[in-house]
């Protein structure tokens, strides 16, 4: 079952865990000068050292640009590693939980995901993997560096750890711009999910760790976690105090947001991010009763471009008229409807 089918601890809040681990194999260069029969080779390392996992093999240069882009959506793999055009692979298991990205900006990039604040969780699974790397390959690593990665500041632990959240209280308030400031003291960034220039659609935003040198990987988890706890709770009052000051009117945007949502013939994926993010608004403060925040998660992926039209049979030429009653269908039948709570 994939994370988004599960519910996860502080759901309401917080969407899933990422623990991703950037390793390089010895004796192979990084980057640009790593030649295609290299990056051969390293497939064919990695691959044998995580067959013990039972993971399967995603040729991505045999997929489709439209299957990548998919695989993208579902943060299986970056954008820039489904737009690879050297020899490069993904080791997936069967439920989207663990990927490996084998021939992209590291030699291997081990990711690991789990549905609401579980990053022990992910990071366990991550560390599994990464031992039966150890075992089967000759790691770069130095004693001074640690790690040793393609991009310096992944340098130390090679560890980086995330966790999507939903913070539309916060955003409504105007709230974000004064919370990723003081993240950034703390040593966590934070930046619009999806979205550009800071706007993030659907009021969700990524926090991570921006360091990984001087820092033990259960000390990372350990700030991370704390961080994510007290935002959690900042954004819980906050929904509160809307909630007990605007009552009608947050009703009204919720119900009206429910009510599109689940009827609506066409729909952009801006208009779907909004309508997705009230109606889950509406559901963590008890105003509505249905979907369960783990349709409303599914549909995060299901609604995107690329695996809409995936589901469709791999159309690669729609207009934007057409993707946009594709969507409205999918979001129709997967939801069904809202429930108002009584």
């Amino acid at each position: 079952m994939a994370w988004y089918n599960e519910s996860g601890a502080e759901n309401d809040v917080v969407i899933s865990s990422r623990v991703r681990l950037a390793r390089n194999i010895a004796g192979y260069p990084f980057g640009s000068k790593l030649t295609d029969a290299a990056r051969s080779e390293i497939i064919e390392k990695v691959t044998k050292a995580l067959a013990p996992a039972g993971l399967e093999t995603v040729d991505l240069v045999a997929e489709s640009p439209l299957e990548a882009a998919a695989l993208a959506e579902k943060r299986l793999i970056t954008p820039e590693f489904a737009a690879e055009k050297a020899p490069h692979t993904l080791l997936v298991d069967k439920e989207e939980k663990s990927t490996v990205m084998i021939g992209g900006e590291d030699h291997v990039r081990i990711q690991t995901f789990a549905a609401g604040l579980a990053l022990k969780d992910a990071y366990d699974r991550a560390v599994a993997l990464d031992d039966l790397l150890d075992e089967g390959t000759e790691i770069a690593y130095s004693e001074a560096r640690g790690y040793l990665t393609q991009n310096p500041t992944d340098l130390g632990t090679g560890m980086r750890a995330s966790l999507v959240v939903h913070l539309p209280a916060m955003t409504m308030t105007r709230q974000i711009g004064s919370a990723a400031r003081g993240l950034a003291k703390l040593g966590v960034s934070m930046r619009a999910f999806i979205g550009e220039n800071g706007e993030s659609a659907g009021s969700l935003y990524q926090i991570s760790n921006t360091g990984t040198m001087g820092m033990t990987e259960e000390e990372i988890l350990e700030k991370l976690t704390s961080v994510a706890g007290q935002l959690a709770d900042s954004e819980r009052k906050l929904r509160g105090t809307l909630k007990s000051d605007s009552f009608a009117r947050l009703c009204d945007r919720v119900m009206r947001a429910g009510g599109v949502l689940s009827s609506a013939y066409m729909m952009s994926g801006g208009e779907f991010m909004g309508l997705w993010s009230d109606v889950r608004l509406g559901v963590s403060l008890g105003i509505l009763t249905e979907p369960p925040f783990t349709k409303l998660d599914e549909l995060l992926v299901a609604a995107m471009p690329a695996n809409l039209l995936v589901a469709a049979g791999n159309k690669t030429e729609v207009a934007s008229s057409e993707l946009e009653t594709m969507r409205a269908k999918t979001v129709r039948n997967m939801i069904g409807g809202v429930k108002v709570s009584e």
